[in-house]
Parts: structure tokens; sequence; C-alpha cells
């Protein structure tokens, strides 16, 4: 029987195939889970395995490693590695004035007292590629123009989308809901067609200071501030670490500050020292 010979490239196809194939059995998904748990408090839930597996599969592929198993081996001796796949297992899904209902409340009732005070502090929590943060330096700029103490803070777990909020660089098909008079005003456009992006103008980009923050760490920054957008970030919280959360937020917070929440996140805000103003807003007491 003549022998088949296989080029080096189709090897390597066969060797990406069956790194695809690899299982990630139920004792490996729960030492993951449990890792994300302890490092960031997202809650990994049973029904999330393909999700995991799906997400880190490349990266064992690039790593050379064939297995589940001897990729937490990786990760307990690498804390590079830990955030990495920290990284990789966290959701970043946003956008431009998303939830614009804190937008406007934001315009009507928060910044017409603050402009007595001539300054604001703001902090983006879970900024994820920084569409939330650029917005908010947006309506700043719109609505206080003289504005010259103005401090916003964007942090996020996640270096890969640090890195992008930095760059402030989006695909024009991404923009959609954005206008054109904030699209000609506060960005810088190249390229055509699909390949068309948007860059943020520096202006806008240095009204905003990006960090890494892991929320179950210490916080290095002191406050106060005067208003906290932490939103869509706590769903993947159970209810204990929303609680201890939300009560570090409100001790972060000005008398008369405010957080907003994501609209499908609710508390209970008498028990953290928050008071209720509308769906996913709070407000801490003067």
């Amino acid at each position: 029987m003549p022998m088949l010979l296989i080029p080096t490239e189709a090897k390597n196809d066969l060797l990406n195939e069956n790194l695809f194939q690899i299982e990630l059995k139920p004792g490996d998904f729960k030492k993951i889970s449990q890792i994300i748990y302890d490092f960031s408090g997202i809650r990994l839930n049973s029904g999330k395995e393909e999700l995991v597996r799906s997400r880190l599969m490349k990266r064992l592929r690039s790593l050379g490693i064939n297995g589940f198993s001897a990729y937490l081996q990786r990760v307990a001796a690498d804390s590079q590695e830990l955030r990495t796949m920290i990284d990789l297992l966290t959701t970043n899904k946003t956008s431009f004035f998303r939830e614009n209902q804190h937008f406007n409340y934001m315009r009507s009732h928060i910044l017409p007292a603050l402009k007595n005070h001539g300054r604001i502090r703001l902090w983006s929590a879970g900024c994820s590629s920084g569409e939330e943060p650029y917005s908010i330096a947006m309506l700043l700029k719109e609505e206080w123009p003289e504005a010259s103490d103005v401090r916003i803070l964007a942090t996020d777990i996640s270096d890969r989308m640090l890195a992008k909020a930095r760059a402030g660089e989006y695909d024009r098909e991404n923009l959609q809901d954005l206008p054109s008079s904030r699209l000609l005003k506060y960005f810088s456009m190249a390229g055509a067609g699909s390949l068309r992006t948007c860059t943020v103008q520096n202006d806008l980009k240095n009204m905003v200071r990006f960090a890494r923050l892991n929320l179950m760490d210490e916080w290095p920054m002191k406050g106060p501030f005067d208003l906290i957008f932490c939103r869509n970030v706590m769903i993947y919280f159970d209810s204990t670490t929303q609680r201890q959360l939300v009560q570090r937020f409100c001790s972060m917070l000005q008398p008369g500050g405010h957080l907003f929440v994501g609209h499908s996140e609710s508390l209970v805000a008498n028990s953290v020292g928050l008071r209720y103003v509308q769906p996913a807003t709070y407000v801490k007491p003067a």
C-alpha cells in the first residue's frame, strides 16, 4: 500500500482541528469558574461551558497546549496568563450613549446643580472599550463648555479593552447611532467604505484618564465622586458581591452624588445608603 504523504501545511491544519476538539471536562470548568470568581467576582454558572471553551481555544492553540488541565497549570504558575484568561472570559458589550436616559438625567438634573461648584469628578467603572467615558466627555463639552476642572476616571479589568479605549479608534459601522454632527465634531475619519475608522480627537481624550482596576481589589483613588457609572457590570456578580460593591460605591460618592447602574440591574437602595430616584438611578442623601 502506498504511503500517504501529508504536506506540512496540512499537518498544521490537522493539529489545529484537533485542538478545536479539546474537551472542557466538568472538573476543569469548575476550576476555571472558581478562579474567575475568586479573582474578579464574576460568577460563571453551569451552562457557560461552551462559552468558556470557545473563548479559550484560540489561546490554547497559540500556546501549543493540548488540554485545559495543562492550561490551568500554566495559569497557576504565571500571573500574567491569569490576567489573560480573565481578559478573554470577560464580556465587553457597550456603545456610545448606551441607555441614554442616564445622559438625559445628567443633563437636566445633575449638571445644573454642579455648575455652581465649578468642578466635577466622575468615574466610569467597567468602562470596557471607552464608549461610555467618551460619551460623558461629549456631554460635558456640550452642556458645560466653560468648565475647566473636570476629571473623568475610567477603569476596567481588561488590558485589551483599555488599550482600545486609550487608542479611541472605532469602526464607522459601530457608530451608526451617533449623529453626524457629533462624528464631525469629536472624531477624525480615515479610510473608506467598510474599512473606515473614526478616532476620538485629542481634546476629548485628554478629559479621560484610563486605568486598570479589578473592582474586587483595593481602590487606590480617594474620591469623592459626583457621579459613578457602573452599568451592566454587576449582572455578572452574585448578590453578596453586588451588595458589597454598591456599599463601596456609596462610600466614594459625595453627599448628593449619583450612582447609575444598568437597567437590567436593581438595588435595594436604602439598605446600602442610597435613595432610589428613577430606574437604574440612585442618589446618596446630602
